[in-house]
């Protein structure tokens, strides 16, 4: 099963940039649908970005224009480029890597949440946004 970690978190200031990693061990992460997922004190956890095994994107409306989600497959690493940063974006953010089935359209968020040997979650990294 792949193990996850992710890097880069840390503190910017608002309109500021950001860029996380993701980096898988143990399999390769072409075999996996790629999400990102955060959680900030107080709320309840929320689905970011999807990326399916063919590169094709779905940014929930809080990212949309604002975050990339790309893969490098030479590294077997996912990132998630945040710009125009926002205090409302200070999260613990996470990776999840869910196995492709074949019936498994990859694009539904609540989909990464369920506990099945399918989903792998990193430990997570906090991101703070500061005004």
């Amino acid at each position: 099963q792949v193990q996850l970690v992710e890097s880069g978190g840390g503190s910017v200031q608002a309109g500021g940039a950001l860029r996380l990693s993701c980096a898988g061990t143990g399999r390769s992460l072409n075999a996996y649908c790629m999400a990102w997922f955060r959680q900030a004190p107080g709320k309840e956890r929320e689905g970011v970005a999807i990326m399916d095994i063919e590169g094709r994107t779905k940014y929930a409306d809080s990212g949309t224009g604002r975050f990339t989600f790309s893969k490098d497959y030479a590294k077997n690493a996912v990132s998630l480029q945040m710009d125009t940063a926002k205090p409302e974006d200070t999260a613990t953010y996470y990776c999840v890597a869910r196995f492709r089935r074949p019936w498994d359209p990859c694009m539904v968020f609540s989909d990464y949440e369920k506990q099945i040997l399918d989903n792998t979650w990193g430990r997570g990294i906090q991101v703070t946004v500061s005004s």
